[in-house]
């Protein structure tokens, strides 16, 4: 599995825009969340793959790293291009939307 640090994704950010899929609950994410990421929560994300494009690159984030490496898994396993993000939003320092 790839993955990439919270200071890779804020720098990618910077330069071009990237797809970030964020897999928390709703009550997570209204905490805050990294700008213009795609909320799908875990539990539904196999009944929503058709939301997302096989020909797209998504940095998957969750609370810690765990759903999010269970996302990519998921992903890879179904022909999408995912990236875990380590630490997830508990090391994510960027600015909250």
């Amino acid at each position: 599995m790839r993955e990439r640090t919270p200071i890779e994704v804020e720098a990618l950010l910077k330069k071009n825009p990237i797809l970030i899929l964020d897999v928390r609950e709703a009550e997570e994410v209204a905490q805050g969340k990294i700008p213009g990421a795609i909320h799908i929560p875990l539990g539904l994300l196999e009944y929503r793959l058709n939301e997302l494009h096989k020909d797209k690159e998504y940095t998957v984030v969750c609370r810690s790293g765990g759903r999010s490496g269970r996302a990519v898994q998921l992903l890879e396993s179904r022909g999408y291009n995912a990236v875990n993000m380590n630490g997830g939003m508990m090391a994510w320092e960027g600015p909250a939307e």
